[in-house]
């Protein structure tokens, strides 16, 4: 089964890949790697949420978040790369969770990232990957991941 009728199976709509809010591009691709920038959880344009994990935002929202940023990272894959069928592996991602001063379950936000990655990609989804906790994010979200995938 191919990786677009995965993601498809598994109910997921990859939308338009999300414009850049500052001066970078989405992604560059050096030899076989690709390296997206950070991503948002972004849907049409906005923030599912805004807020710090374990003030305003909750862990299973972070959570939420968390695989958005993984669906927006697979619209600028595709963009790219024309196909999700070109992906070979992710082989790393750092998530950065914009954390209340005694959150500290910055893993598990990003193990919904992790665990979708693994849904879709099976064992080329498994990557090495930073959770670190941060005071605030861009638009003040509550969740930044960027990835670097192999590509064929």
């Amino acid at each position: 089964m191919s990786i677009e009728d995965k993601i498809k199976k598994l109910g997921i709509t990859i939308p338009e890949a999300p414009k850049p809010l500052g001066s970078y591009v989405p992604c560059v691709q050096t030899g076989n790697l690709l390296f997206i920038s950070g991503m948002l959880p972004l849907r049409e344009g906005k923030l599912l949420r805004t807020g710090r994990v374990g003030e305003s935002v909750s862990l299973q929202d972070a959570q939420e978040d968390a695989r958005q940023c993984v669906i927006n990272a697979l619209s600028v894959l595709r963009f790219h790369l024309g196909s999700l069928d070109k992906i070979k592996r992710c082989v790393k991602l750092n998530g950065y969770v914009a954390s209340a001063p005694d959150f500290t379950e910055q893993p598990k936000v990003l193990n919904a990232a992790s665990d979708l990655l693994f849904e879709i990609f099976g064992e080329a989804g498994r990557h090495a990957r930073a959770a670190v906790g941060v005071s605030v994010l861009p638009l003040n979200s509550p969740i930044e991941i960027d990835f670097i995938f192999e590509v064929i």
